[in-house]
């Protein structure tokens, strides 16, 4: 269910991320999640995007930290 964003803005801290027909001015997160039958949202999409200042507050806050891989060789 893929539709062509006219801007990015941050569900967090409502910071513009992309404007209309530009590049990101900053890193980001997309999540995109369909919920299945076990759940109590069965048959929803939901998603949302987070700059990378809110992403790194949400990760402070959890319980076992994010596993951090470093690339080295950058394309």
């Amino acid at each position: 269910m893929k539709t062509e964003r006219q801007e990015i803005i941050c569900n967090c801290c409502k910071k513009i991320i992309q404007k209309k027909s530009r590049i990101p001015d900053t890193e980001f997160l997309h999540v995109e999640k369909e919920w299945g039958y076990f759940s109590e949202k069965d048959g929803e999409i939901q998603e949302f995007d987070v700059c990378e200042t809110c992403y790194d507050e949400w990760v402070k806050s959890f319980q076992i930290p994010v596993k951090t891989i470093e690339v080295t060789e950058l394309v």
